[in-house]
């Protein structure tokens, strides 16, 4: 099985670079291929309602990284999507990623593949509600298979990594995968 991760933090090394890495270590224990992407390294441009890939060739005619995005994505089996919270959502970047996804819709181009939230948050699995519900709405829009969500509190850049319980963890969910 590919594993894609779409890694929506801006800090290479934080809380959720390292529970991806982690979650890798376990699903690579079961055979499977895993590649991380840096969302903060491509150039993703904001949707602007043109309604192109709602027509015609269903593709989205701005110039950025989003086609080779997409192939990569439609190529995996399971999508990871980690994404620290910023203001009890994700940060701009894995928004722009979703906003952008439309074309995907038409071509039914995620269709069953399984699709899984990365979570790292100062408070807690308790405020993530509206991040998990927005996940959870877009991969039924996108006809994904739901897997869950990895959840956890953490906000030092780094900090998981010092907490052993929350590592095996997320070996564990990776190994399940």
């Amino acid at each position: 099985m590919m594993i894609l991760a779409l890694n929506g933090s801006p800090r290479k090394g934080g809380n959720t670079d390292l529970l991806i890495d982690q979650i890798f270590t376990g699903a690579r224990k079961k055979g499977h291929i895993c590649q991380k992407i840096y969302l903060y390294e491509s150039k993703i441009s904001p949707c602007v309602d043109c309604r192109h890939c709602k027509q015609g060739d269903f593709h989205c005619p701005i110039k950025d990284d989003m086609p080779q995005l997409m192939a990569l994505m439609t190529k995996a089996d399971t999508l990871l999507f980690g994404t620290p919270i910023y203001w009890y959502g994700p940060t701009a970047k894995m928004k722009l990623l979703i906003d952008r996804l439309r074309p995907l819709i038409a071509t039914k181009g995620l269709a069953g593949k399984k699709g899984v939230i990365i979570v790292p948050s100062e408070e807690g699995a308790s405020i993530c509600g509206s991040i998990v519900k927005m996940f959870e709405m877009s991969f039924h829009y996108l006809g994904m298979v739901n897997r869950g969500a990895f959840l956890t509190t953490a906000y030092e850049k780094g900090e998981i990594s010092q907490n052993s319980g929350e590592m095996q963890r997320a070996l564990k969910f990776g190994y399940r995968l």
